[in-house]
């Protein structure tokens, strides 16, 4: 996950010219509304994987894909920028889909880049749609009109975010946890992140301290409390949101990029949250939050 925090990360691309950004995406005059953001036979927004999962946990992957809508062409980016952390969360697919088998829970993971639009932002944050990551310009974010905000907004972020909605709204009358599965960059600033891993709530933090403990029995591994980053309800939707917001335990699992860097790491990243998941007591629901 990339934060405001982070984009003063020495990359050693800070300054970088940027390539044009594509021409905005509408038929005839300025004023006339933009097409659909997504071709009939482009992916959805989302997947739901093992949709009629039995266990308790409800897994979400907010930055689960780099995909760039074809009517958004590149958003004026090179491949390697579209291959980087900015694009998405390396790894995280990969341990939230075996999670999913592993638990027997469902996953609902977002089809597209977050540079598109990130799903984990309110959308009143200046992050919903960056026009900087990482000391990278998008070019394609850049002078958007409110009808190109608004056509990511309504083929993208909605359709995710209605979707978890109504999987949770499906158990209302059973044990619910949710998972939120990031991945964050080994070094920040030229700084080496100490962390493996970290486990993030926001005001109900019983499943965090549960999850905590269990994690904390490997003592080779040193697992961050609300870091590397604290959720924030100004910078974060789906835990605040989907967790906290209906009186669900919820926390955000950020696992350090090079420790998943391989499907079998990933593999054993998803195997030891499982592990860790099936030996706690899930807390009973709380008041929901009024959002």
């Amino acid at each position: 996950m990339s934060r405001a925090r982070d984009t003063a990360q020495a990359d050693g691309r800070q300054g970088e010219t940027s390539p044009a950004a594509p021409a905005p995406s509408t038929d005839g005059d300025a004023h006339q509304v933009p097409r659909p953001l997504l071709a009939p036979d482009e992916p959805p927004a989302f997947e739901i994987i093992n949709a009629g999962g039995r266990g308790s946990a409800v897994l979400l992957c907010d930055h689960a894909s780099r995909r760039i809508p074809r009517r958004l062409g590149d958003l004026g980016l090179d491949a390697a920028a579209l291959r980087d952390h900015i694009a998405w969360d390396p790894g995280a697919a990969e341990v939230a889909r075996r999670l999913s088998d592993l638990l027997d829970a469902p996953l609902t993971a977002s089809g597209y880049s977050r540079l598109v639009i990130d799903c984990n932002r309110p959308l009143q944050s200046p992050e919903s749609v960056t026009e900087r990551s990482a000391g990278i310009v998008i070019p394609g974010n850049l002078t958007l009109t409110p009808a190109e905000r608004a056509a990511r907004i309504d083929a993208l972020f909605r359709p995710y975010h209605d979707a978890v909605d109504a999987l949770l709204h499906d158990r209302r009358d059973r044990a619910t946890a949710v998972l939120s599965i990031h991945s964050f960059t080994p070094t920040l600033n030229g700084g080496r992140r100490p962390w493996h891993a970290g486990i993030s709530h926001w005001r109900d933090r019983r499943l965090a301290e549960r999850l905590l403990a269990a994690l904390r029995r490997d003592t080779t591994l040193t697992i961050g409390d609300n870091q590397p980053y604290p959720i924030d309800e100004d910078m974060d939707y789906s835990v605040p949101v989907h967790g906290d917001g209906r009186g669900l335990p919820a926390v955000m699992i950020e696992i350090r990029q090079d420790v998943i860097a391989t499907a079998a790491a990933a593999a054993a990243w998803a195997a030891r949250i499982a592990d860790a998941y099936r030996a706690i007591d899930l807390p009973a629901p709380s008041a929901a939050d009024p959002q």
